[in-house]
């Protein structure tokens, strides 16, 4: 009991009587539903277009993470300024694209639907986030699109010359709404 009454005024609060203090009578419950998905989001193996560039994002931040933990793995030994093998980027690129994005996932915050996980802005307060289902195949797909219309060579070019932002301005051009970069056309109407 005395370590209880201790603690009470080491921390300032107490029963309303100890210290003139109020108890509050009105508290805000904290609380989160799970997204509600329609039709599209809950049965397309395509990314639905508004979550798109959530998606670009995600995919740009993986690439340039892999990128990068392989340079620093294999120039840590060449000559300073050296780039990777066609053949190393090449791999890193396929097995950035190829991971099972498990920790990935989409919330709804005040009744808008995002990608939620690594490479994202997470700071919105508590939310639920529904993850695993067609998420994961629907990255997959996106990311090897990207593989296959843009190439490893582009895409290693554009990591060379300005990293995570160039990546994310040339995976993302065209989808997010800040991008004034015209629309790259048919490619995106498949993903």
């Amino acid at each position: 009991m005395r370590f209880l009454l201790l603690l009470l005024t080491l921390t300032d609060w107490g029963p309303p009587e100890s210290f003139g203090e109020e108890i509050p009578q009105e508290t805000i419950p904290l609380s989160a539903t799970s997204p509600h998905f329609d039709e599209e989001e809950k049965y397309s193996t395509h990314m639905p277009q508004h979550l798109r560039c959530d998606a670009c994002q995600i995919i740009s931040y993986q690439m340039w993470k892999h990128l990068t933990e392989m340079e620093k793995k294999q120039l840590r030994h060449r000559v300073k300024g050296a780039s990777l093998s066609e053949s190393e980027y090449t791999d890193v690129l396929e097995k950035s694209c190829s991971q099972s994005w498990k920790e990935y996932g989409v919330r709804e915050v005040n009744k808008e639907k995002h990608l939620f996980g690594p490479g994202l802005d997470n700071s919105v307060g508590i939310s639920v986030m529904v993850t695993g289902g067609l998420w994961p195949g629907r990255l997959f797909k996106m990311c090897h699109n990207y593989l296959g219309e843009l190439g490893e060579d582009q895409l290693y070019e554009e990591y060379k010359q300005g990293g995570r932002e160039a990546l994310e301005g040339l995976l993302c051009r065209g989808i997010c709404p800040e991008e004034e970069a015209p629309d790259q056309g048919e490619f995106w109407k498949e993903l």
